[in-house]
């Protein structure tokens, strides 16, 4: 890994985890920061959330329901996050942002506070987030929602990373 701030960014199935994953050291700890929530009602994503774990090399730490920003900000090894649409969408969740007629403060600090964390990350970090803004303008409010809050996550982080990429297809293409 040869920056300290790495963001990967792309499509569905594009590849972007694996990708991530795969500039961090196998033999090494990583912290692994594992953003999906487990809904025990949708055994089709926990099954995803399996597949992913079980990639993951024996020598990293799997971290589950935890302060991502106060994570950063501690340093302790190389960490990866994977992913910030999940992040997010558990974000807005907690805000009740869905149905507020403007998007809670709250949502705004925690954004701020990662990429605050992210700007003076002590150790190597590897972001993975998805990119929304090359399809449709969703039909509902909650879909645009997701869109322009996640966009405007990505270029905040984007500003703040060392180094970003976008996987189309598999292939990564450097952005920064």
């Amino acid at each position: 890994m040869t920056s300290r701030r790495t963001l990967v960014l792309g499509g569905t199935r594009s590849g972007k985890s694996r990708y991530a994953e795969d500039l961090l050291p196998a033999d090494a700890p990583v912290r692994y920061v594992a953003t999906g929530r487990r809904h025990d009602d949708d055994p089709e994503w926990s099954a995803r959330i399996d597949v992913h774990r079980a990639r993951r090399p024996a020598s990293w730490t799997t971290l589950e329901h935890v302060d991502v920003a106060a994570l950063v900000r501690t340093g302790g090894g190389p960490l990866l996050v994977d992913d910030l649409a999940t992040w997010l969408t558990g974000v807005l969740d907690d805000a009740g942002a869905w149905d507020a007629p403007v998007v809670p403060s709250e949502v705004n600090a925690e954004v701020t506070a990662l990429v605050d964390a992210v700007a003076a990350a002590p150790g190597p970090v590897v972001l993975v987030s998805a990119e929304v803004g090359l399809g449709i303008v969703p039909a509902t409010r909650a879909g645009r929602l997701f869109r322009d809050e996640l966009g405007a996550l990505n270029a905040a982080l984007a500003a703040v990373s060392d180094e970003v990429l976008l996987l189309v297809a598999g292939l990564p293409v450097r952005l920064k």
